[in-house]
């Protein structure tokens, strides 16, 4: 389902920028008759700026003029809310470079998201990426690459990687790197000679340099492996705003002018520090900068193990494929392989292909892309994961999955997500980070002009400003979030556990109540044919009539009948016009018969009398049996009738008792909702030592349960696999899916569990609160830091080397405490 846009209030632009009119075409769905295309004009005409709406139904398009194209998300919205109808949408990434703090992050968002066509614009520090969703075929990239350099940065489109290889943003930042490493290694060399005399004065050692010595060391510190902050500060103040590479290059100059003002005046002067005279301050001016591009490659470093489980998938990509084609092998680019094409994998090599196995058995270890530690054993008609390791057999494989479509582009692509997105926390950031530097601005002016007004001795009064400005540092509010999530989100990907976003990583803390299903997700999910009665014909014509109904079913009742007919060699004829009935069973046609399989309310529904096996089938309710019925509808001999009884069972996953005590010694209550019957769903219950459940229940009537939960204030969690469960996954806080189940659940749900494994589970969630809470420690210190350091600073406590070395270590602090998070592992059984 597509998000609404995010609604930008109209506003009236000035005639001078008015004048020319904004024109966009816009892809519409959804649209069938006259009517529809009527009812999207007239819902666009109702938007203020719109001077001209053409809609044609047949290219399924609007033509839209405007006089502010600020109102488009409006204009999205307002067509969204006319019908069923979809206004084309498109996601883009752009690599940014030159953002250094989260006000660098505020103002590229702001710049992005005033382009015409923009709904949704996410940046990521961390990353250096912008993520967009905007309006198809509206917003062509120069736009937005425009609209970044315009705000002081620069924006490119990220080029694919070829495969087997490093992306052309990965090489990038390898190399700048290793400049940056340089860089640091030289500052340091032009900086100790003016450092070492303050450290050997107090062992009564003299060896004071000259002060044109000091310029002399101070100026390729300053204006060469300084010049990026002048540079990315230029460019800030351009665009009206400040950020961290400002307040270094402000506080660094004032020092470094400060002290050729002392020396071109020709007064006595020593070194800072040294006792007699006037200071000289160039060694505060190197250093500074010496130790903040020193704690940036520190923080480069460290930016780039938070993206080790993005790299690892990606590396699971195949370079090669074997193709079995006329009885002869041929090893072909990954690229040139096709669905259905037939591939050899040896033992020891990577699978390279999504498929199915027609010929061979193996043991295959899909730990990277699972989390199952245990190689899994496989044989013909089991499907096999592209990127996982074939390790003992040879195997023929037929491919049924390429490209984007496949499982491992699939989990990259949830993993990017996760980490490209913003916690709702991340608010109250992006509101600080936006008025942070004009305040540490205006703290620094009033901070030199108090202490000159006190006592008159205003080049201290200049180094206390100083202080203030680079102890100040916005770029460790900026990472406290992003860090967080993306080691977080990588952790859990290697343990099997997906996650969606971060709005899931967050709202998953918080859990109060888990709401299961009971089928494929407390049970294996592959019900066995416990007991059939035929009531007026032979059981085999029974069978064969419920498989030959059943046959095209995915449903987990209706393979156990099917695997019941094949076990049995039964034959299995095609059926017609099969019919499914939500919660309550199938209706079909078979050689003309009309078969009705299901529970007792759907006979109900048809009228079919059921008589006295009522009492058999409470009585296979009572042991825990799921229970279907088997009428004919009749044809021209008969009428509508029962024909026979059908008992389940499902056995217990063994994992089950485990999870839910886990998650009770989490705090969280449990509730088991299914469609299945009351004994069933009492055995299971009982088993697993679950608080609560419901039996019975339709798929609408599941949601709404979870609409009644959180009603009462209980953050809720949905677990499900099947399509039934979509929109109880939907209506939860948190949607937990089983990847053994459908893709439309795994689509709803917020986190997806590789595994069909219940102990994944509590596993999500611990690490969710794990992650959260690193995310507010982040915060916490990085508030705290600038609230305590700024006003020591500010009182003269702080000289202005330690407040650069504490500014260059708050960044390096914050992205190493999230690190901490790649130790975290899957609990044991039984453990949290």
């Amino acid at each position: 389902m597509t998000k609404p846009p995010v609604s930008t209030p109209a506003a009236t632009l000035p005639p001078s920028e008015s004048a020319a009119l904004f024109e966009a075409d816009l892809k519409i769905s959804g649209m069938s008759c006259a009517s529809c295309a009527g009812r999207v004009e007239k819902a666009v005409k109702n938007i203020p700026s719109v001077t001209m709406v053409a809609v044609n139904l047949a290219t399924e398009a609007a033509h839209v003029q405007l006089s502010d194209p600020r109102v488009l998300p409006d204009l999205v919205l307002a067509i969204e809310k006319a019908g069923h109808y979809q206004v084309a949408e498109s996601q883009l990434t752009l690599t940014i470079s030159g953002m250094s703090c989260a006000s660098c992050v505020g103002r590229v968002e702001k710049a992005l998201r005033a382009v015409p066509g923009v709904l949704e614009a996410t940046v990521n520090l961390a990353t250096e990426e912008a993520h967009l969703r905007v309006i198809d075929g509206v917003v062509p990239t120069e736009g937005l690459i425009a609209a970044v350099s315009k705000a002081g940065y620069q924006a490119q489109s990220p080029l694919p990687p070829s495969v087997g290889e490093p992306s052309a943003g990965e090489s990038a930042k390898a190399q700048a790197l290793l400049r940056d490493r340089r860089d640091v290694v030289l500052a340091a060399l032009f900086s100790l000679p003016l450092v070492l005399p303050m450290l050997l004065s107090p062992l009564g050692v003299e060896a004071m340099l000259p002060g044109w010595v000091q310029l002399a060391l101070t100026v390729p510190v300053q204006f060469w492996l300084g010049a990026r902050f002048y540079r990315a500060g230029w460019s800030a103040l351009r665009a009206g705003t400040g950020n961290m590479d400002l307040l270094v290059a402000l506080g660094t100059s004032a020092a470094f002018g400060l002290s050729l003002y002392l020396l071109i005046r020709g007064t006595p002067h020593v070194a800072h520090g040294s006792g007699e005279g006037n200071h000289l301050y160039f060694e505060s001016a190197a250093v500074i900068i010496t130790l903040v591009r020193l704690g940036k490659y520190w923080e480069a470093r460290a930016k780039q193990q938070t993206t080790a489980a993005i790299k690892a998938l990606q590396a699971l990509r195949p370079v090669t494929a074997r193709v079995r084609k006329n009885g002869r092998d041929a090893e072909i680019s990954i690229a040139a392989v096709a669905l259905n094409d037939r591939i050899v994998v040896r033992p020891g090599e990577v699978i390279p292909v999504d498929g199915k196995i027609e010929e061979g058995q193996s043991l295959v270890n899909e730990s990277l892309i699972t989390g199952e530690s245990m190689p899994v054993p496989k044989a013909p008609g089991a499907g096999v994961i592209g990127g996982s390791l074939n390790i003992d057999g040879l195997l023929l494989i037929r491919t049924t999955a390429l490209g984007a479509e496949t499982t491992l582009a699939r989990i990259i692509r949830l993993v990017e997500s996760a980490q490209a997105g913003k916690a709702p926390v991340q608010r109250l950031v992006d509101r600080v980070s936006a008025i942070f530097v004009p305040i540490v601005l205006a703290i620094a002016c009033l901070t030199v002009v108090a202490w000159g007004l006190w006592n008159g001795e205003w080049e201290e009064a200049v180094m206390y400003g100083v202080a203030v400005l680079v102890i100040a540092c916005p770029c460790a509010l900026g990472l406290a979030t992003p860090t967080s999530i993306m080691v977080g989100t990588g952790a859990a990907a290697r343990a099997g556990i997906l996650i969606k976003d971060a709005e899931a990583l967050e709202l998953a803390h918080g859990i109060t109540t888990l709401v299961f299903d009971k089928t494929g997700t407390l049970t294996e999910g592959r019900p066995a044919l416990a007991a059939l009665y035929p009531i007026g014909c032979e059981r085999g014509a029974l069978l064969a009539l419920m498989a030959s109904v059943q046959a095209g079913s995915e449903h987990p009742l209706a393979r156990a009948v099917v695997s019941a007919a094949a076990q049995e060699k039964i034959d299995v004829v095609t059926a017609g016009t099969v019919q499914a009935i939500a919660g309550k069973g199938v209706q079909a046609t078979v050689a003309g018969q009309g078969v009705l399989i299901g529970t007792a309310a759907l006979m109900q529904d048809f009228s079919i009398a059921l008589g006295t096996e009522v009492m058999r089938a409470a009585g296979f309710e009572a042991e825990g049996y799921t229970v279907s019925y088997v009428a004919s509808l009749g044809d021209e001999k008969g009428a509508a009738h029962l024909i026979g009884l059908v008992a389940f069972s499902d056995q217990i996953k063994a994992s089950a008792r485990a999870t839910i005590t886990q998650l009770r010694a989490l705090g969280i209550k449990t509730l088991m909702v299914t469609g299945d019957n009351q004994g069933a769903a009492a055995r299971v219950a009982r088993e697993v030592g679950i608080d609560a459940f419901r039996a019975g229940i339709m798929p609408q009537g599941k949601a709404q349960i979870i609409d009644e939960l959180k009603a009462r204030g209980e953050i809720v969690a949905m677990v499900g696999d099947g399509i039934n469960d979509a929109p109880a996954l939907a209506a939860a806080h948190v949607g937990i899916a089983m990847a053994t189940g459908t893709d439309v659940a795994m689509h709803t749900a917020g986190i997806t569990l590789m595994r069909g494994q219940a102990l994944l589970i509590p596993d999500a969630i611990d690490i969710s609160r794990r992650t959260f809470r690193k995310i507010k420690q982040n915060l916490f210190w990085a508030f705290i830091y600038n609230m305590i350091g700024i006003p020591l600073a500010a009182f003269g406590l702080l000289t202005p080397v330690v407040a650069g070395g504490a500014m260059a270590f708050s960044s390096v602090s914050v992205v190493s405490n999230a690190l901490l998070l790649k130790r975290w592992r899957p609990s044991p059984e039984g453990k949290i």
